[in-house]
């Protein structure tokens, strides 16, 4: 028998919460962390093992909390520190476990240690963060691009040097390569796990380190660009990413960073942002038993629907880069349109890549409101809040879409989600007929299909943390099979609209997963309708 012993986090359902958007208890019209921990039910009831809430920490909100100014408080829009703790205490009488969103590759520019190390060349904590000298000219010291729009680097006319910035020029970059810096985010860590959190999703963990040289990105031909990471209209696609991220500095300092979880038995789930060598990145933080225990790459966040093709190509380079690299795979989140919009799926269709989302090797993560089916939301400029959205309207509409309140309730304008006259975003009418309260009342509504697959799942070792075999093809069919001590399961998905067939391997079988729409009799050849899948267990 495998020992998987605090190995919670292999094969668990994290289920993301948008703090904002959750829950408001207050009537402010924004949510808060007595609102999650008020809904909290509702995510045990789906069969979630653990929830992951981005950030909720002190935070000027030009980037909605991605930009931190203190990393050991909850900013008060959020609640307190006594919040927090009550809502770790609820999610432990459920059973669920609490990862935290840490942002440690850049601060708020109203970070006091950014406001110190802005003031001189030479001050205690100069050297916690990225800073250059201007080039002869006063340009800046090399061609590195925002992820946001514009140059990586923004001038500052007190150290007359300008700061590195990923994201917005209000979130600085932390030098990692400073010691100093390091043990501070450590600290960090060693906070928030004493307070009672079992792990932490890691934002953009693969920006931690740049070139210490600061050498120029090359550029990227125009046949390999690709819109995953970032829009289309955004030159941030035209470079090829080597010396901005990806540093192998970073593997050293997620090793420490993993010693700091082990007393705990802590997880963590890692953000890999790259469009050329994800798999690869992910396979080398996650392979070895010594750094994160799970990433997440963009592929199965991509714009384009997932065809059998891509998917099995997608676990093929996985194998390639590291047979033990355990991934984290997700289908939408706050950054991205809803996956039902994105690939334009009709209800089997989003049934279906449920159920596929559940049989495949790896973790997953679910974003609120997918078990719902709610479409990426239609929003006027006037609502936006999403500085990305703005800076690239209307070729671009930035992450508002996604990130409009939950429903709770039908018969309210603002679904539940809030007293106030007006949330922070708006509820779509659209939105408020898919609500919890009537789904629950439907059994033909998509949230009864994800407690089922999410069942189906916890019912079987194989499907949790076993292993897989090579994916095979067959025009839209996509087939594997998994093993785990002695549990072995056939699984086979019809990703098209079109009837398919599937031979069956040799023994004996029976059918599973009948409750979900998969095939119920079993033959030698099976009949796959559009949308359907084949799920079976050796006997």
């Amino acid at each position: 028998m495998t020992d998987r012993t605090n190995e919670w986090w292999r094969g668990a359902v994290i289920y993301q919460i948008y703090p904002r958007s959750f829950q408001d208890s207050n009537g402010d019209g924004i949510g808060d962390l007595p609102g999650i921990t008020a809904r909290l039910d509702h995510i045990a009831g789906l069969g979630a093992d653990a929830i992951w809430i981005s950030p909720f920490f002190p935070s000027p909100m030009k980037d909605f909390g991605y930009d931190v100014s203190d990393y050991c408080g909850v900013d008060p829009i959020f609640g307190t520190l006594a919040d927090f703790d009550a809502l770790v205490a609820r999610a432990g009488t459920l059973g669920l476990k609490v990862m935290i969103d840490l942002v440690l590759s850049h601060t708020s520019d109203r970070h006091p240690w950014f406001q110190e190390s802005r003031q001189s060349r030479d001050n205690a904590k100069a050297d916690w963060y990225v800073w250059a000298d201007p080039k002869p000219d006063g340009t800046p010291p090399n061609n590195w691009l925002s992820i946001f729009g514009g140059s990586a680097w923004t001038w500052d006319a007190r150290r007359e040097q300008y700061y590195m910035h990923n994201f917005l020029t209000a979130q600085p970059d932390l030098n990692l390569h400073c010691p100093a810096v390091q043990e501070a985010l450590l600290e960090v860590v060693r906070f928030w796990l004493r307070r009672g959190v079992a792990g932490f999703r890691l934002d953009t963990i693969n920006f931690y380190f740049c070139d210490k040289y600061l050498r120029d990105n090359p550029a990227l031909p125009k046949a390999l660009r690709n819109d995953t990471i970032a829009p289309a209209v955004n030159p941030y696609n035209h470079q090829l990413h080597l010396f901005d991220k990806n540093q192998p500095e970073n593997l050293d300092f997620l090793k420490r960073f993993r010693a700091e979880l082990e007393p705990y038995a802590a997880a963590a789930v890692g953000e890999v942002g790259d469009a050329q060598r994800g798999l690869e990145i992910m396979a080398e933080y996650t392979s070895g038993g010594d750094k994160v225990q799970m990433c997440y790459p963009f592929e199965l966040l991509q714009p384009k629907r997932l065809t059998a093709a891509a998917v099995a190509e997608t676990f093929a380079r996985l194998e390639a880069a590291s047979a033990e690299a355990w991934p984290c795979w997700a289908y939408s989140n706050h950054d991205v349109v809803r996956h039902v919009t994105r690939w334009g799926l009709s209800d089997d269709a989003a049934r279906l890549y449920t159920l596929l989302l559940m049989c495949l090797r790896g973790s997953v993560c679910l974003y609120q409101g997918e078990e719902l089916g709610l479409p990426e939301a239609e929003l006027e400029f006037a609502d936006l809040q999403d500085p990305y959205g703005i800076e690239f309207w209307p070729e671009f509409k930035g992450r508002d879409g996604c990130r409009t309140p939950m429903v709770w309730q039908a018969d309210n304008r603002n679904g539940g989600f809030t007293t106030a006259e007006r949330p922070w975003l708006p509820v779509p009418a659209a939105h408020l007929s898919r609500a919890v309260a009537p789904a629950e009342a439907d059994p033909t509504a998509l949230i009864h299909h994800y407690r089922r697959a999410l069942a189906l799942r916890h019912a079987h070792p194989a499907l949790i943390h076993g292993s897989s075999e090579a994916m095979a093809v067959a025009g839209e069919v996509l087939q594997f099979r998994r093993r785990e001590n002695g549990e072995e399961i056939f699984c086979a998905f019809n990703l098209s609209g079109t009837a398919a067939r599937v031979a069956l391997p040799a023994g004996r079988w029976r059918p599973i997963g009948t409750d979900l729409g998969a095939v119920s009799e079993l033959k030698a050849e099976v009949a796959l309708a559009p949308w359907q899948a084949c799920l079976a267990r050796a006997e």
